[in-house]
């Protein structure tokens, strides 16, 4: 009965260890898109104050700027010609947030909502519509 037991724990431990591998085999591309993630969750979440989204902010900034170094330089991504690596390098004002917004002279907020076609000017004239039920 303790062989079962210790031949079940080491075939967990075995698939913790694969599982693991597994996930610790994402490209730089989809580390990137994920911290970027983070960061837009950040800039869209009505729970936190002023702050706390500039601390998030802040924080997040230099993450990203390591990531996006390591998705320029990554040789690996040349070879593949996949949707995600075509339209990531075709949209590189939002894949490479920091960058941009550092050679633009903008935060990051600017910058994305520019890229999504939002400015400052179209928020402020923007009017609540109510809808209408028929």
């Amino acid at each position: 009965m303790k062989s079962y037991i210790r031949i079940i724990q080491i075939s967990i431990a075995g698939l913790g260890l694969l599982f693991s591998s597994i996930a610790s085999q994402a490209g730089t591309l989809e580390n990137l898109e994920r911290e970027r993630a983070f960061l837009i969750k950040a800039f869209l979440d009505p729970e936190l104050t002023v702050a706390d989204r500039l601390t998030k902010l802040e924080a997040a900034k230099p993450r990203l700027v390591d990531l996006e170094r390591m998705v320029l330089r990554d040789d690996s991504l040349t070879g593949r010609n996949t949707p995600v690596v075509r339209k990531a390098f075709s949209n590189y004002d939002l894949t490479f947030l920091v960058h941009s917004s550092t050679e633009s002279n903008k935060s990051l907020i600017d910058t994305w909502l520019e890229q999504l076609g939002i400015t400052t000017n179209t928020v402020m004239i923007a009017t609540k519509v109510q809808p209408t039920m028929e």
